[in-house]
């Protein structure tokens, strides 16, 4: 789909737009500009009157923050006899970048996208950005309510199982550090940056535990590499960790 351009005065291709986000959202757009903006990537440059950059990335500063509100009271609600760690463990879960990411994917919103790049040269997390700056979008547009609304009908009530959530691991590299801290083991994170065939620089990221090596990963990013190589590491060690988490209980 080939958007207008966030000034453009084509009003069927605005009708198309707006009838997409009513299917995605569930209601009529009342001002069509922000959700426009919610879809303009930073790399067309543009500028309003005054100067000031039109893109998607203070909406999702925005949206960011009124899913955090949502599903903040939710929690609070819903899990009455947890402290403050249990709950703002249990948000991360449920907002985490990888959940995001697959509602934004569920949603097709890289279809709506007007960029300079070309789609698959965005990374992962554009989904996630996405489905921020559409929330944020919705709270400018309907007001809080309404968003929560959304937020409610398209995340907590068909994705949030709490029993699952307690169970989810978030950060593989930060469970490892916790446990290897705890039993006193020494382990280490050894990175390399490489350069493939296609000229693309990688990083190969390898787990050490008392100074035997448990994994590897490669990935472009060295934060995903150092995750990966430390989720690999968690399955391997899998048996250990329980072992040692049923003897602390």
């Amino acid at each position: 789909m080939q958007l207008i351009s966030f000034f453009s005065k084509n009003t069927s291709a605005k009708t198309e737009f707006s009838q997409h986000i009513a299917s995605i959202i569930g209601f009529k757009p009342k001002n069509l500009s922000v959700y426009q903006q919610a879809f303009t990537h930073s790399s067309l440059k543009k500028v309003d009157k005054h100067g000031k950059p039109i893109n998607y990335e203070r909406l999702e500063f925005l949206g960011d923050a009124i899913l955090s509100s949502v599903v903040s009271c939710f929690l609070f609600e819903q899990i009455p006899d947890q402290n403050e760690g249990y709950l703002t463990n249990m948000r991360s879960k449920i907002v985490s970048r990888q959940n995001l990411n697959q509602l934004g994917k569920d949603l097709e919103l890289l279809d709506l996208i007007e960029s300079d790049v070309q789609p698959d040269k965005h990374g992962n997390n554009i989904y996630g950005n996405l489905f921020e700056s559409l929330v944020g979008a919705i709270y400018l547009d309907k007001g809080y309510k309404i968003c929560e609304h959304f937020i409610y009908n398209k995340i907590i009530d068909p994705y949030i199982d709490l029993e699952k959530f307690k169970k989810k691991i978030i950060s593989y590299k930060g469970l490892i550090i916790e446990w290897c801290q705890k039993t006193k083991k020494d382990y280490s994170f050894e990175a390399e940056e490489e350069v493939g065939v296609d000229k693309e620089p990688y990083f190969i990221v390898k787990f050490y535990l008392e100074n035997k090596l448990i994994s590897k990963a490669r990935e472009i990013s060295k934060k995903n590499a150092v995750e990966k190589a430390a989720r690999r590491a968690y399955y391997s060690l899998q048996d250990q960790i329980i072992h040692d988490a049923v003897d602390d209980v």
